[in-house]
This record gives C-alpha cells, sequence and structure tokens, in this order.
C-alpha cells in the first residue's frame, strides 16, 4: 500500500521547491510529498489520487495564485478528501483572508511565510495536525471488492464462489452503503451492471461470470497438456486425495472443479471427527491444505470448470468441458459428489439465493445477526451450520420430520447443540411454504397438521443429497438414484453383461463399467458419506489406475 500524500501548491517556483524540501526532510518516511505548481494542477493531482484511491493525509497552498486562489483550492479538496488536514499559506497582508477562510472553507490551520526556521515555525504545526489525521484515518481496503444486492442471488454466488476460494474481499450493499454507491459512479457503471466485482488493481468487472472472475485472479481455467495419465473430475475430499496421491506417484494429474475446492465437506464451519485434528478444522482450511498439496506435487488444477461429457475414443477418454474445450486422458476418476436435493414447498424456487439457500451458505452468517434462521434437515451438516450460525442469530431453530436427532446425526453435536441455549429443535415438523417479495420474510411450518407462520431471516436446506452424475449416467451405469455402480456392485447388476467390455478380467474394486474410469467418494453407490472414507477411496483410486495403466 503507498504512503498517504502530502500535496503542497504555490505557483512560485522557488517558494514551491523550499516548502518541498522542508516537507520532504521531515516527512518522507511516512509519506509521500507531491507538489503543484498551479490551482488547477493541483485539483488535478487530488482528482487523480482519488480516483486511484490513494489516502491524501494534507495538503498546504498558497493563498495568492492566478488561476485559483489556495482557499479555492482547500475547497475542492475538501469535496473529495473531507477528512484530509487543509493549511493555508499566507503573506502578512493576507492574514484577514485566512482568518474568514477558516469559517468559509473549513480550514485548519493557516501558516505564515516566511516559515524560516521550519523546525520551529512549520513542523510543529504540521504534526499536531497529522497526528490528528492519523488518529481518525481508516486505510481503505485492498483487495477484492464486491458491490451488489444483499438479497441478490448472483451476488450471493459471487460471495460463495470468492469465499470457496479463501479470497479475501469486501462486501458491500449497494442499497445500505454510501461507499458502494460513489464507488460504482467512480467506475461508471449503474445499478443495472451489479454485481459488479473491482479488483485489487482497479479493474471493475460488471455482472462477471465466476469464470471470468477466476482467470482475473489468477486461478487455472484452460488445460496445460494435451494428455494426461489421469484426470480427478471434482475436488471434495475424495478427488483431492486421489489428486495428491496421483500427482505424488509420478502420474501426469489434473483436477477439474467446478464450483470450489471441498465439495460439501469444504462448507463444513467445523469438522471434529476428523483423524488428527483432534480440536477439529474447518472444510475450507482441510479443502485448501489438501488443494496446496496436490499444486506443490505437481497436480494441475482448473477450477471453476465443469465437465459436460465423456466418450471413449481408442481406449483414451475425451472429456469435453463446459466452454467446449476437451481434455485427452488415459484414466478417469470420478468424484463428483453430491448436491443437497431442492425443498418443494411453494416459494423455494422464487427465494433460492434470496434467503433461501442449500448448503451451509457460511458467506450469510453475519447478515443473520440478532435474526431469527431456519434449518432443514438433521445430519452432521446440519448440525455443523447450527452451531455456526448460533454465533451470529438470535434463535436458531432446526426444523426435522422425525423425534430427534439421534438416528442421523453424531453424538457429539447432539450434545454440542443440546448445550447452546438458542438452538432450538422442532421435531415432527415440515416447512411448508417459504413467504416474502424480494426475499424470504416467513416460514409456514406444519406440525400435524396446523399450521404456523413465523417471522425468518434465513433458511437453510440440509436434505439428503443426490448424485452430481446426470452428465455421465448415459456412459457409466448407475442405480436408480443415480449413483455409480462400481466393482462387484456392477457384476451382479443385470447391465453388467453388456456393458463391461474388458474381455480378460472383472471390474476393479472402485472401477466403473468403463475400462479406465473409476468412481470415489459420495457419488459411488454404497459409499460412506464421511470425510474419512472419502479421503480413503480416492486414494485408493490411484492405486487401481496404476494397475489400469500397467496393463
Amino acid at each position: 500500500m503507498k504512503k498517504p500524500v502530502l500535496l503542497c501548491v504555490d505557483d512560485d517556483p522557488q517558494v514551491l521547491s523550499a516548502i518541498d524540501r522542508d516537507l520532504r526532510q521531515e516527512f518522507r518516511r511516512d509519506y509521500r510529498v507531491l507538489r503543484a505548481g498551479s490551482g488547477q494542477e493541483a485539483v488535478a493531482t487530488i482528482r487523480e489520487l482519488k480516483e486511484r484511491e490513494e489516502p491524501l493525509a494534507l495538503i498546504l497552498a498558497d493563498q495568492r495564485m492566478p488561476d485559483l486562489e489556495g482557499v479555492e483550492v482547500l475547497t475542492e479538496a475538501r469535496q473529495l478528501y473531507p477528512d484530509a488536514k487543509r493549511v493555508l499559506l499566507t503573506a502578512y497582508a493576507d492574514t484577514e483572508a485566512a482568518i474568514r477562510a477558516i469559517n468559509s472553507a473549513r480550514l485548519d490551520h493557516y501558516l505564515m511565510k516566511p516559515w524560516d526556521p521550519p523546525q520551529q515555525l512549520l513542523y510543529p504545526t504540521l504534526h499536531d495536525l497529522l497526528r490528528a489525521w492519523e488518529a481518525t484515518y481508516k486505510p481503505a481496503f485492498r483487495g477484492v471488492r464486491l458491490i451488489g444486492f444483499q438479497w441478490s442471488p448472483r451476488s450471493h454466488d459471487l460471495k460463495d464462489f470468492l469465499a470457496g476460494y479463501l479470497i479475501g474481499y469486501q462486501w458491500l450493499d449497494f442499497e445500505t452503503d454510501s461507499e458502494a454507491q460513489a464507488l460504482l459512479a467512480q467506475k461508471g457503471l449503474t445499478p443495472s451492471d451489479l454485481p459488479v466485482v473491482v479488483l485489487e488493481d482497479g479493474t471493475a468487472l460488471p455482472n462477471p461470470s465466476a469464470t471470468e472472475v477466476a482467470t482475473r485472479i489468477g486461478l487455472t481455467v484452460q488445460a496445460s497438456q494435451d494428455l494426461y495419465d489421469v484426470v480427478v473430475i471434482g475436488a471434495g475430499p475424495a478427488g483431492l486425495a486421489a489428486a495428491v496421491y496421483g500427482a505424488s506417484e509420478g502420474l501426469k494429474t489434473l483436477v477439474i472443479e467446478r464450483q470450489a475446492p471441498g465439495g460439501q465437506a469444504g462448507t463444513s464451519s467445523r469438522i471434529e471427527n476428523y483423524l488428527g485434528f483432534p480440536t477439529g478444522l474447518s472444510g475450507s482450511e482441510l479443502a485448501h491444505r489438501a488443494w496446496a498439496q496436490a499444486v506443490r506435487l505437481g497436480a494441475e488444477l482448473l477450477a471453476p470448470q465443469e465437465v459436460v461429457d465423456m466418450c471413449v475414443q481408442d481406449g483414451y477418454k475425451v472429456l469435453t468441458l463446459s466452454d467446449g474445450s476437451k481434455v485427452q486422458t488415459r484414466a478417469v476418476v470420478l468424484t463428483t459428489g453430491v448436491s443437497y436435493r431442492t425443498l418443494s414447498a411453494p416459494g423455494m424456487d422464487r427465494l433460492s439465493g434470496a434467503g433461501v439457500y442449500y448448503g451451509a451458505a457460511r458467506t450469510e452468517a453475519r447478515t443473520c445477526q440478532e435474526q431469527d434462521v431456519y434449518i432443514v434437515g438433521g445430519g452432521n451438516s446440519a448440525g455443523q451450520a447450527a452451531m455456526y450460525l448460533a454465533t451470529y442469530a438470535r434463535r436458531v431453530y432446526i426444523v426435522i420430520r422425525g423425534a430427534n436427532l439421534a438416528a442421523s446425526m453424531s453424538a457429539y453435536l447432539i450434545e454440542q447443540i443440546g448445550q447452546t441455549p438458542n438452538i432450538e429443535l422442532l421435531p415432527f415438523t415440515e416447512v411448508a411454504e417459504v413467504c416474502g417479495d424480494d426475499h424470504l420474510e416467513e416460514v409456514v411450518l406444519s406440525r400435524e397438521g396446523q399450521l404456523e407462520r413465523r417471522p425468518a431471516r434465513a433458511l437453510f436446506v440440509f436434505i439428503g443429497a443426490k448424485p452430481s452424475t446426470e452428465w455421465v449416467c448415459h456412459t457409466i451405469v448407475c442405480d436408480a438414484k443415480g449413483f455409480v455402480l462400481t466393482g462387484r456392485d456392477l457384476v451382479i447388476d443385470p447391465r453388467y453383461a453388456t456393458s463391461w467390455k474388458h474381455p480378460r478380467r472383472e471390474p476393479y474394486l472402485l472401477e466403473t463399467c468403463v475400462p479406465g474410469v473409476f468412481a470415489a467418494g459420495d457419488s459411488r453407490a454404497g459409499a460412506m458419506a464421511r470425510v474419512a472414507s472419502a479421503v480413503g477411496e480416492g486414494s485408493m483410486a490411484i492405486k487401481f489406475v496404476h494397475q489400469y495403466l500397467d496393463e
């Protein structure tokens, strides 16, 4: 970050050089000293500083200048930098004008010429003014900024994307934040361009796609090789484990992730039962440790990028991406994971992303301050979300159809929830409807045939899971629910005889009906929905990839 600026203004070159010299001698360690030879030049400099969003701490302007008097320059500076200290440099004859300008132009001080010696007549005054400025100065945020509407699904998607990749960003609500409105106007954009991502270098991206943002912040979205040994589709725990073991064992490895690393586990606020972390860790922390480990070992990762089709040509697997590009590989590991099922209650589709969220939606937690929120579902993900939201919300209600949480949630989470006073369990209850104009305002609960309308700031849904395999089910044998059949489950399926094409052996334990295509993690039929088992399957899949490549 650049140092704050001290700007000195005078149309007399000798005086300007003298004041510039004295300011640099005393203040150059902590401030940048700029100079302007006229009032017009000073105003232009101030506007440039504002456009570049650089801090202006103090402006020292001579009163008598032919184009713009010093008071006019300081008045202009006050419009753009209201907190900057304003000092007028005057001759003895201009003293009365300077005194009047203290009120009219809100001057902080005026100094008489000459100011020699500066140690007595200049520095003490400026030090006092700068100390006062530093006491109230709040440095501008340096990084990615996101301007949008609180209840915009597009804004929510971009917040989730940036948070998913641990990109520090500042959220600016256009409707309530004057800084957001000023920044949008400064970039020459209008509310119709929202959401807008402003990068650290000042570049504004109106209504960008996640891929566009990813490209600008340095993520890789295009494959660099013509052929890979193994491509891992999905960067959840299973996919990241496959990437780590594949890269570490010398395979040319590519990972393709359509959203953010970690999958459903990556959205968990706290995982406390994963081996080796006795105090627990967040899902995003676990995911990014694994991501960094895979990259360090040589894996290549494309994100956000989506595979939409797969075909086999001469034994090679050809993957088609959503942007039309293609990737060739010898082997594939499917770790596409699962997504939460949607709730069919009236209003859910209309308010999705505007108060209704599928998954943890940690980016919205702070906006739930002192509000009532509802969680639908009784699994571990729902319990972890309840514990996290309870830090912010006034009341967290867990809505379940059964009598209690014992059948679907780990005992440690049930105990924590029971000890948290602002979490309440609502058994034998369902969400019948969600209501609101442009965002969620109320939920209608159904219990034993009785309907009850309640105010709600947010509704988080964690009901069941469906495999993310729609794009591959025409190529790979899946069960009735869309989960991928592998190994012995595939052999006993009636479709095995016509779908399995390898003449000399049966499929390996994690192999699908296409030789060289393996499945691991939650999208595989019979998988256990645990982070540790997903990691184990991902690493096992690489063992079978080696066996396949050795054939």
